[in-house]
């Protein structure tokens, strides 16, 4: 008898708690950290890639830097539009590199936010902010993430705020926008990536082989609305 009275109490007491609960217990925050770019450890979360593994001759490396008692990544190197002289991949273009995220343990659901934001510093290029969520095809034959990208530019030299509301991001595969009417799943992504090419771009950014750098504090999922 006892045993039932412990029960009934507990009960009770979890649905006086549910009935006291604020309706602001059921809104999420308005922003949310992604990823943080403030130690060490923090870039241990990506890895780099470049055409150099398909037999060009871009380079990138991803760093902190500390100024000011401020910490931030700093990812750079040179593109170049070469390849290796004999190389075995047919390759048809290069002149890329970029910086992506490790999966996450499982999935980040964003479906509460409408925006993702980046505090970065550039360097007059323009940038391509990438999202993997969950493949939509389940086939032996077809097993890489979904991939949805936008391009990120800020004015040179400067910290600044880049906002990219979800709904700006384009489905792509490698790199070449899907013409179908899709529509990502926020509650089910699994990773991102920032990169550069040496050519392409949003107009009156710089372009072209050379050195590139973009320093980030920063990532955040955003609620405006």
């Amino acid at each position: 008898m006892s045993r039932f009275r412990g029960i009934w109490q507990a009960s009770l007491n979890a649905t006086k708690k549910a009935l006291t609960w604020n309706v602001d217990d059921w809104i999420p925050p308005a922003e949310k950290y992604i990823f943080s770019f403030s130690s060490k450890e923090e870039l241990k979360k990506w890895h780099l890639y470049s055409d150099a593994e398909f037999g060009g001759l871009s380079s990138a490396s991803l760093e902190i830097k500390d100024d000011a008692n401020k910490s931030s990544g700093v990812f750079s190197g040179n593109l170049s539009r070469d390849v290796t002289e004999g190389t075995k991949w047919n390759i048809t273009r290069s002149g890329f590199c970029g910086m992506r995220s490790k999966k996450f343990d499982g999935f980040i659901d964003l479906e509460a936010y409408d925006t993702i934001a980046l505090r970065i510093k550039g360097d007059g290029r323009c940038y391509i902010s990438t999202i993997y969520t969950e493949n939509w095809v389940n086939s032996p034959g077809q097993m890489e993430d979904n991939s949805w990208q936008s391009f990120v530019f800020v004015p040179k030299d400067n910290w600044y705020i880049a906002k990219i509301p979800l709904d700006h991001y384009l489905p792509t595969w490698r790199g070449n926008v899907i013409e179908a009417k899709l529509e990502m799943n926020p509650s089910r992504i699994l990773g991102m990536s920032l990169s550069v090419n040496a050519d392409g771009g949003v107009p009156g950014a710089n372009s072209g082989p050379g050195d590139f750098k973009l320093e980030i504090d920063w990532i955040k999922a955003l609620r405006t609305q």
